[in-house]
């Protein structure tokens, strides 16, 4: 989902962000927030975990990626639209490293009262909300027993790719996005709002990114400041593989990527088929499709004209 979130922005302003690991990590403090006014409820039946407090951590998550995201593309991204490929690379980069510290240092203070009292404290990792049905929650599937939190990640990313493909070909800002990513200029001419449809390919990419936090949560037991910076690089990883800027091929980069991890630390031997050395393995599959398909698994090949 995250990888999904970065090849819908990359589609629209040819921007790599590098600050979307740290919309993902909004997404699951704002959850956790969320969870924290609600009056950290615990030891809830299922039907209501499923059907009140998660629905509503969603939202939470959803709603402090969506802002972050559109401040962040208001400020840092539009004002270097036209500069240099460069220069809003190097702003992703600050966003990213400001994110992460001001969650660090700021998550759970207002000003003059100081830390509300019950919030964690972010300088370590903290403990995410156990939503009974899903957390530390088994399914026998076919013999084997599936973790619930693995399940909720595989429903939720098919619910995400149904609705980012309704929402792309069946609705009027779906088509404008379609129209910008393929001639911003020609679009403007034609009464497409440009910048409406880059904040809306915004919204959507974090809204997305929240969602993966909020499963990311589910699946770990923690969440931390700094989950990010690994996750944004591997979802980059799974855009490139699939062919960035395709939104069917992030979906099927990011289960190659997967796949490739559990196979890496199931069938290699020793200490090179440890849990330590499947990032190794991922990027590695990076540089093998760079080499040998630099367009990806479904991207286009681009010819450049002299």
């Amino acid at each position: 989902m995250i990888a999904v979130g970065y090849t819908v922005v990359y589609g629209i302003v040819q921007l790599i962000n590098f600050a979307h690991g740290e919309i993902f990590m909004v997404g699951a403090f704002g959850a956790y927030a969320t969870w924290m006014v609600m009056g950290q409820p615990a030891k809830l039946s299922v039907g209501m975990a499923l059907g009140v407090v998660l629905p509503l951590m969603l939202v939470g998550g959803v709603v402090s990626s969506v802002v972050v995201a559109l401040l962040t593309e208001r400020v840092a991204y539009r004002p270097l639209r036209n500069a240099p490929r460069l220069a809003p690379l190097i702003s992703a980069i600050g966003v990213s490293v400001f994110l992460q510290e001001f969650v660090r240092l700021f998550y759970g203070w207002i000003p003059i009262y100081g830390r509300l009292p019950g919030w964690p404290d972010p300088k370590s990792a903290v403990p995410f909300p156990s939503i009974s049905g899903i957390s530390d929650a088994s399914i026998p599937l076919g013999g084997v027993l599936v973790q619930a939190s693995a399940l909720f990640t595989l429903l939720a990313l098919a619910v995400c790719t149904v609705f980012l493909w309704f929402f792309v070909n069946r609705t009027k800002t779906g088509r404008a996005m379609v129209a910008t990513s393929q001639d911003p200029d020609t679009a403007r001419l034609m009464g497409i709002n440009v910048d409406r449809v880059i904040m809306a390919a915004f919204a959507v990419g974090a809204g997305l990114a929240a969602i993966a936090g909020v499963a990311h949560g589910l699946r770990y037991g923690n969440i931390d400041p700094r989950m990010g910076f690994l996750a944004g690089l591997k979802a980059f990883t799974a855009a490139v593989l699939g062919g960035i800027g395709n939104i069917n091929g992030a979906v099927i980069g990011g289960l190659v990527l997967g796949v490739v991890e559990a196979m890496a630390t199931t069938f290699i031997p020793g200490q090179f088929g440890s849990s330590a050395w499947k990032d190794v393995w991922a990027f590695a599959l990076l540089i093998l499709v760079l080499v040998f398909r630099p367009q990806g698994l479904l991207g286009a090949k681009v010819v450049d004209r002299a």
